[in-house]
This record gives structure tokens, sequence and C-alpha cells, in this order.
């Protein structure tokens, strides 16, 4: 087919050579030439697989054998989503008395899956685990009427079933949600929460309003397009149904240079060993799915323009509040600065909406843990390995510390284990590192601006009269004219789903390409790296991609200064109702009366049993105040804590030790002098041998995580001297400086 070349990978030139380049410009073009034809016979194949996938009745891109165990079509109010329990592969044992471990996919264009895409994925690390796990996937197309409160309930009904599957398990399952998924758990845990054990919320949007000048450029489009009728129109169109590949162009658009060039190139550059790779990501990438119009419109106009989820401002169709404040499980929030999808101001901004302080996160019982990642990007969040094989494995291996604990605000951090040579050995290769933190302290990530409030605030007004225009005189027209033919014809032509079409063997002009492409591969002529011509094109590629990136900055500063000057008008603001501070500004949802007297009961009980309790009580509560709060600062403080409590009271479950933990924080919380001084009176009736022990087990436990800081040990002095002063024999108090023996 080409001109039979030399094999060899290189060519070697000099400019003494005068036939070299010419050599090498010969051998380039044959390698361009084969690499074109096989990067062809790729998009031939990807194009197979797009039409193979969606014509699936129940496609997913689960690497994971599963099991259907509840089906949604079958509810009281059916939904297009499933509960299967993912089947261990074969070498893989799970334990049935360990936490159940539920992932719940994103529908946000894309299929099911992704959350179980390959072994280093969220569920591959729970599988090796040992926990056993489930997957709450979904359908390509939505139950006729459904709604997002519908798929809410059914998220409920599958974590009931699979609590009813283990129940001689006192904790309650851990639940993932990513991405579109998060929010959705979240409203299902502020509905239930006493169905959720700890939550994780991977790159999931809940506070669509925030973001930092010079990012997040999605947040801006609601306002661009005028609001949320285009939605509407949308969803008319498509004959009550939303094309998913609508929100997948959402956001190829805010990488052009990664969609158009870098992705395409880096196949074209190594077809040889990227093929497997890239087909495998597309199977998800395309495997567009359509949701409701209503659902769509909900999302759009409550979370996305609205920004009601963060502020405590949705309110079920039976009239409950979906109230983030309610939820008892602890949140671990997982965000990276390198997500321009959901960066970490929406992720973490509800904290900061809801709650004026750490004070009302821990009067409101919640324990919310937050871990910035500095780079990966959105879908490296919840897809990439090494995220996986070190974030997502620490989240799982610590969800029994994170369970218990206590109220309040904690950073995380994964530090390699190379990196603590001091105290107990690092099990594994990483560890989990606790900080307490305020909530002044997340302004460094969510860098909240009142102003811009207002002008979101004025996009959701304007928002509600365009969409109200558009249904009083277009809406009608749109729905006469939209047949169920038409808006198939207007999917198959979306230009996300047309590009797969057109690249497949149903297109009768690529019939040669696999012909040629196997002719190719039974005679490759590659080129290496050091052909000039080849190091040439690598140059011009990464000229293009600057200069895509290059206008990526100009659109989306040019996007971001037009939406701040035409929402910042005071005219515009006056007009939609918004004239100044006192009706503009956000405020933070109040507390209920019933809430604010639960509080004050429960502080007045709490101060009440100071001095109740024995050894136990003492020694936990010693603990938490050495280490300023909490029962560890990483997780090996807490696994010598858990084991020596397990060797005092063998019939002790987790719940009663989370109960243990958080009753001696809130002890201390209420009453710190109070709480230390009653420690004496806890002690009563201990004999010296005793009071020597509970030192000695403290001790071991602090020791766990290296030396103590200063401050701390300063405490631990003050503890060990509580405790030396109700000795039965006061000669035989221990030195400070001796751990085992007495004066």
């Amino acid at each position: 087919m080409y001109p039979m070349m030399p094999s060899s990978s290189t060519t070697t030139m000099s400019l003494l050579d005068p036939f070299g380049f010419g050599r090498a410009a010969c051998e380039y073009w044959v390698d361009a030439m084969e690499r074109g034809t096989l990067y062809l016979d790729v998009m031939r194949q990807r194009g197979n697989q797009y039409l193979e996938h969606i014509e699936k009745t129940k496609p997913n891109v689960l690497g994971f054998e599963a099991e259907v165990l509840a089906d949604g079509r079958d509810l009281p109010r059916p939904v297009n989503y499933e509960l299967l329990r993912i089947l261990p592969p074969e070498g893989v044992e799970t334990d049935p008395q360990s936490r159940p471990f539920v992932v719940v996919d994103p529908r946000a264009g894309h299929g099911p899956g992704i959350g179980g895409f390959k072994p280093d994925s969220e569920i591959g690390v729970a599988l090796r685990a040992g926990h056993p796990c489930y997957f709450i996937g979904f359908l390509p197309y939505p139950v006729p009427g459904q709604q997002v409160e519908d798929v809410v309930e059914a998220e409920v009904s599958f974590l009931r079933h699979v609590i009813e599957r283990h129940p001689d398990i006192s904790e309650k399952p851990m639940v993932v949600g990513n991405c579109q998924a998060g929010w959705q758990i979240m409203m299902a845990a502020a509905l239930e929460p006493d169905l959720f054990g700890p939550i994780l919320i991977a790159g999931a949007p809940l506070s669509y309003w925030a973001g930092e000048r010079g990012g997040a450029p999605m947040r801006y489009t609601g306002g661009m397009t005028g609001g949320s009728w285009m939605t509407a129109l949308l969803g008319d169109m498509g004959a009550g149904l939303f094309d998913g590949a609508w929100l997948v162009q959402n956001f190829e658009r805010l990488n052009p240079a990664n969609t158009w060039w870098d992705k395409q190139y880096r196949l074209y550059a190594n077809v040889d060993t990227e093929a497997p790779r890239y087909l495998d990501f597309e199977r998800w990438w395309g495997g567009h799915v359509v949701l409701g119009a209503d659902e769509i419109q909900y999302i759009v106009d409550n979370l996305f323009v609205g920004n009601r989820l963060s502020t405590a401002q949705l309110v079920s169709s039976d009239g409950r509040r979906i109230d983030l404040r309610n939820l008892r499980s602890p949140v671990v929030v997982f965000c990276s600065r390198g997500d321009d999808i959901t960066p970490p101001p929406q992720a973490l901004g509800w904290v900061r909406d809801l709650y004026e302080n750490t004070e009302d996160i821990v009067a409101n019982e919640q324990t919310i843990v937050y871990c910035v990642h500095d780079s990966t990007g959105h879908l490296g969040i919840f897809v990439s390995g090494s995220v996986s094989r070190r974030e997502h494995a620490e989240f799982t291996a610590n969800m029994d510390y994170i369970d218990v604990l206590p109220p309040g605000l904690y950073e995380t951090q994964v530090t390699s284990a190379d990196q603590h040579v001091s105290g107990e050995p690092v099990e594994r290769d990483y560890l989990l590192e606790f900080q307490r933190r305020e909530v002044d302290d997340l302004d460094r990530e969510v860098q909240h601006r009142p102003e811009d409030d207002r002008r979101f605030a004025t996009v959701a007004r304007l928002s509600e009269i365009n969409l109200g225009l558009y249904r009083l005189f277009a809406q009608p027209w749109i729905k006469a004219t939209a047949t169920p033919e038409s808006a198939r014809m207007m999917r198959r032509m979306h230009p996300n789903r047309l590009g797969y079409r057109l690249l497949s063997d149903r297109n009768p002009l690529m019939g040669a390409v696999p012909v040629m492409a196997e002719r190719i591969r039974r005679d490759r002529h590659e080129v290496g790296q050091d052909n000039v011509y080849r190091a040439l094109e690598g140059v011009m590629s990464s000229g293009i991609s600057q200069g895509l990136d290059a206008w990526r900055q100009y659109r989306d500063r040019l996007i971001e200064q037009s939406f701040l000057t035409f929402y910042g008008q005071p005219m515009l603001q006056a007009m939609v109702g918004l004239h100044g501070d006192a009706h503009s500004q956000r405020h933070r949802p109040g507390a209920e009366p019933e809430h604010r007297r639960f509080i004050e009961q429960r502080r007045a009980s709490t101060r009440a049993r100071i001095a109740q309790g024995g050894s136990h009580e003492a020694v936990m509560r010693s603990v938490i105040h050495v280490l300023g709060g909490a029962p560890a600062s990483d997780e090996r403080n807490f696994k010598r804590l858990r084991a020596s409590r397990a060797e005092l009271e063998p019939s002790a479950t987790l719940a009663d030790f989370k109960h243990l933990v958080r009753e001696q924080f809130f002890v201390l919380e209420y009453d710190r002098e109070g709480a230390l001084n009653a420690i004496p009176t806890l002690l009563e009736g201990q004999s010296a041998a005793e009071i020597d022990l509970h030192i000695e087990h403290i001790e071991h436990v602090l020791a766990a995580s290296g030396e103590l800081s200063e401050h701390a040990a300063e405490r631990f002095e003050r503890i060990r001297e509580l405790f030396n002063s109700v000795r039965p024999d006061d000669t035989a108090k221990r030195p400070a400086n001796d751990a085992t023996s007495p004066d």
C-alpha cells in the first residue's frame, strides 16, 4: 500500500548528510499515514462500540459482575433506577459482617457504571477491603412522569433494602455519591438521616453560586442564557425528554484544547498502544442517556440557578423542608483545585451557607470532613486509578474512625507513610490525618463575595420571568409541533451523537478502513521520537493546544466580565425586585425554635452528667482533651483506642463506642473545666494499679502517632496529675518521666 521503507525506529541525521533529512521525511510520511489510518480505525471501533452500547436494554460500564436486587420500576413511585449487588471477582473475599458499601452513580448525561469502571475504582477498593458492595445505577430512559423527588425516595428505599440484608450489623452503610449523585444522596440523608452511615460526596456541586473570580466558568451559564427557559425549550422539543448529550457538550466546552485536540492527538501520536484505554473511556463518555424534562427543569431551577439546596430553601411536595443540617452522619467532601466542573467553592460552599461558625456545626451534631486534592480534574476524582489507590483507599479504610469523629469541621490530608517515621508503623502506603478547622478557614477555598450573591439572585429572578414568558407565549406552540419521532431525530442529529455514527461501520465509506488497518498492523513502519519531523509534530501539537487554551482563557474572562457587568447593574437588580442589601443579601437559614430548645435541653442534661460514669468515661475524656477535641489525630491513635476498648468490653459495638466518644466530647465542649475537674470523681474507688494502667493506656494511645506537640504535652501533664490525685497511696505516684515504675 505504501512504499517499503527501512523498519528502523530512528534515523540519525547530520548536517554533513544531505540526504538525512530526506530519508527522515520519507520515513515520517509513511509513519504519519499509517498512524492516520490506524486512528481512523479506532474511531470506527469507537462508533461501533457506541451503537452497540446504546442499543442495550441496560447499558453500563461496570467492570464487575453484578446481580439486580431491586428494580425502581416496581416501586410505588416508579423510577428508572436499580439496586445491584456487586459480585466479588475471583480471588477477592468479602466479610458479611463488614459495613456495607454503596456507590450511587451520577446521572449527568453519561451512562452508569463509572464508580466501578475498573479494578482501581471506588468499588474495587471497597471489595479488596472486604466490604459487601452495592451499586445504584439507572437505565437510559426515565419512567414517564418520574420526578427528582421520586429518585431520592427510590434511593432511600434501596438503602433500606441493603440494611435489611445485613441485620446483624449495627453500623449503617457507607454511601458514596459522585458528581450529581452527591446532591441526591445529601437530599435523601436530609430526609432520612437514620439510614446513612458515613457519606462521601466526590466532586459533588452543592453551592452553585460559589466560585472564585477567574475560575468556575460553568456557574455563569444560567445567567448568559437568560435563565432556565432554554432548558424548558429543549425538553419540549424532545417531547418531554431532555438529551443528556447537551450536558456532556457543556462539559466539553470547558476545555476546548482537550476536547478538540489533546485527547485526539494523544491517540493519534500513540495509536499503537493508546487504543484500548481510549475505547474504554469513550464507552462511558459517549454512552449518553436521557432525562425527563421535568427532572432537568427541577434541577436547573432549584439547584443550578436557584441554589436552594445549600440554603435550606427546598421543600418536598409533601411539605418536608430539605435541610442539610438534619444530617447526622459524617460527611466527607472530596474535591480538587484542578476541577473546573465542581471546584472547591461549589463543593464546600454549602458549609458556609448553612453555618456561621463551628459552634453551629457542633450544635447541629454534624461532622464534616473535607479533603482538597491539588491537581486532579473532575473525572479524576472518581475515575483516576492513582486517586482510588490513595484517597479512596484511605477513606474506605478509615470509615469507622470517620464515623466516630465528634461533631465539628475537620480537614484531612493523605500523606505518604514514609513521612511518618515516629510512632506506630503505618500499615499501608498512605496515612489519613485529621485536623480541626473553623468555618472561617473555608474562606480560603470558598472566597465568598456578597456582591456576587446579588448578581446570582438577579439571575434567579430574571430566570423566573423569562421562563414565565416562554411558557405563556412559546411553549404551547413547541409542544404542539414536537412528536416522539421528531425528538428521536433531534437526538440522533446532535453533534456529539452524530460523530459516533458517521465513523462507524454503518457508514459505507468506512468499509475499506479495517482492511487497510489490518494490513498496516502486519507491516508497521514506526519511527522513533528522535525523528526530526516527529519532534516537529510534537512542537506543533503543543502550539495548537496552547493556542486553544489561550482562546479558552480569553473566552472565560469575556464571559465573566460580561456576566458581572450585566447582572451587577443596580437598575436591573431593582427591576427584578432586588433593591439594596436589605432585600438582596443572602441570609443563613435560621434554626427552628424546637431545635433551639432541644440544644438547650441537651446542654443542660450534658452538664448534669459531667460527674456520671466511670473509668471508661475518664479515659475517653482525657484522650479527647489532650488531642484537642478529637479521639485521635490519625488512624493509629484510633485503632489503639478501639482495640483497648474491645479488650475491656468485648461486647461493645461501634455504635456504643461512637456514643461514648460523642458524649465525652459534648461534656468537654459545654464545660471544659468542670469536665476535667470531675475526672477524679469518675475514678473514685480505683486502685493504684488500676490508675497506673489507665495512665499507661492513655500514653499508649497518644504515642501511636508520634511525639505530642507542646500544648498537647501540657494537657497530658494535667491529666496525669488528675489521675494521680485519686491514688489510694500518695507515696506511689509515678514521676512524669517514668511511664512504668512508681516512685
